[in-house]
């Protein structure tokens, strides 16, 4: 399998539901705790794994019941050494929970596979913050951080990567390096802010070219995550040829900025209808996406409705925002 075969081969044109916001749902409904956001954490209790696979079977069932393929995701975006460290984890623990993460997903593909396509998907996060681009690594210096992730989760038996929530080019590209040399195939998804740019002020299409470059086109795809879909509406209305590259979505339920979103004391799960009707027009205008899935606030209502839009061909009108009401309401 070469890096893009899984993509462009027989699964290129099958529609995928991820699962929606791990975190903001670990912590907002079922009540647990999640030291810095830390979900692998929760593979040390009995509850926190049963919580963990309840939460991947409710997503599994909805892709079953919509005749959907389903990518799940391990619990490790930030199983990496810096996140690691601040809870206490050396090297050795940290594997074991990443080894963890990879077998309780195995599980709930064992559990709900049917003919549609289940894939293991191994998550790596920024080393640091989701929100802020911060002090940017070179490419090497990332592939030299993220490779110890990258490795375990390959060694675990994870069948591709994907670098969630890259807030900056310069880190993607070195996660695309470390995929690279472990022969994964890896989905590169940026985070934007509400004026469509990276935390780190590059526009998209910079990002990916930079990314592109330095990796010599190795990720199989690209994304867009924890952002709403008003942020980066513009992108999916342009026709630019390198839009193509860009084939998932797993958007906020909520149309606040980063910086709202952290300050906010209570979840703001938006309206799972109009997220669903916005995922419906943007397949629309860009039905190469085929990667559907949630982010902060998002949970398997929103998933739910996401799948029922997306089954089938969307025919709404073509822009976001009065198409969004009429066609939710037609569900």
């Amino acid at each position: 399998m070469t890096e893009r075969d899984l993509w462009q081969g027989p699964f290129g044109k099958q529609i995928f539901l991820t699962d929606g916001g791990l975190e903001t749902s670990m912590i907002f409904h079922e009540g647990l705790d999640l030291p810095h956001f830390c979900a692998f954490d929760l593979l040390r209790s009995e509850r926190g794994r049963q919580a963990l696979h309840d939460y991947f079977a409710r997503f599994a069932k909805i892709a079953n019941e919509r005749g959907l393929g389903y990518i799940l995701d391990t619990a490790t975006w930030r199983a990496s050494p810096d996140w690691g460290d601040k809870l206490g984890y050396g090297k050795a623990a940290l594997s074991d929970a990443i080894q963890a993460s990879v077998r309780l997903i195995d599980e709930v593909r064992t559990l709900y596979q049917t003919s549609k396509p289940m894939i293991l998907n191994g998550v790596i996060g920024p080393r640091g913050d989701g929100y802020q681009a911060g002090e940017a690594m070179t490419p090497l210096e990332a592939k030299n951080y993220h490779s110890f992730l990258a490795r375990e989760l390959s060694q675990a038996g994870v069948e591709m990567l994907t670098a969630v929530t890259m807030t900056n080019a310069t880190e993607a590209a070195g996660i695309a390096l470390a995929a690279k040399e472990q022969g994964l195939p890896v989905a590169i998804s940026f985070t934007v802010e509400t004026d469509g740019r990276l935390p780190s002020g590059d526009s998209l299409k910079d990002a990916i070219a930079f990314v592109e470059r330095q990796s010599r086109g190795y990720p199989a795809f690209y994304m867009i995550n924890c952002a709403h879909p008003t942020h980066f509406w513009q992108v999916m209305e342009c026709q630019e040829g390198w839009v193509r590259r860009i084939k998932g979505l797993r958007a906020n339920a909520s149309a606040l900025s980063h910086e709202e979103l952290d300050a906010a004391e209570t979840l703001d799960d938006g309206d799972p209808m109009e997220l669903g009707a916005s995922y419906r027009a943007i397949r629309k205008l860009q039905p190469q996406i085929t990667v559907l899935g949630g982010c902060c606030g998002t949970d398997h209502r929103h998933l739910d409705v996401i799948g029922r839009c997306c089954a089938k061909q969307p025919h709404e009108a073509k822009r976001f925002g009065g198409t969004a009401q009429s066609a939710g309401a037609s569900l």
